[in-house]
């Protein structure tokens, strides 16, 4: 139980279709012990999609967690200094945030809040969900596969047939990797 007691920051992005396979997830670390403090960025907190409506997570999540959700750049900014998180968890992580973040584009409470925790030197776990994981973001993944304090859930195709780029986290890997990332160590195989 490496996450008992441990101050999970726990980042949602855009990508709406795994949030039924991601909120489950927030649970689960909450039942080894950890506190989790959400962080969504503006897509995520503000849009609402065919998924469901955003006040409906929000509201999920704030009950789950018992937290007030993260949504504003300034909100996000004090993560670091404050010393708020342990971990990071970015999930699901676009490929639009990924992105960023590999550039060191720092415009949105995801990013802002990545930024400011990796200021202590501690981990990021990046549970990834893009459809162009095998083509126009397949250069972030390789650099942030190669940064300090950056890991991947392990992940793998998520439909090879009718979308042949797209990558998606495998949830049940969600809470091994964090363990895993606390010793500063990725967890293997990363493709699945």
């Amino acid at each position: 139980m490496k996450l008992k007691d441990k101050k999970v920051g726990f980042i949602l992005t855009g990508s709406f279709c795994t949030f039924s396979k991601t909120l489950p997830e927030i649970q689960n670390i909450l039942k080894e012990g950890a506190e989790v403090i959400p962080i969504m960025s503006s897509n995520a907190y503000g849009m609402d999609t065919k998924f469901g409506k955003a006040q409906e997570f929000i509201d999920e999540i704030e009950k789950m967690t018992g937290k007030k959700i993260i949504s504003t750049i300034q909100g996000a900014e004090p993560i670091g200094p404050k010393k708020l998180t342990d971990i990071m968890i970015i999930a699901p992580c676009t490929g639009n945030t990924m992105g960023k973040l590999a550039n060191a584009i720092t415009d949105t409470p995801a990013t802002m809040a990545t930024k400011s925790h990796l200021r202590n030197n501690n981990p990021v776990v990046i549970a990834i969900s893009t459809n162009d994981g095998l083509s126009g973001s397949a250069e972030n993944i390789g650099k942030l596969l190669n940064r300090t304090n950056y890991y991947f859930v392990p992940f793998r195709q998520d439909n090879p047939i009718t979308k042949p780029r797209s990558l998606v986290f495998d949830p049940k890997y969600v809470i091994p990797t964090l363990e895993a990332a606390l010793d500063h160590e990725q967890l293997q195989p990363i493709l699945l």
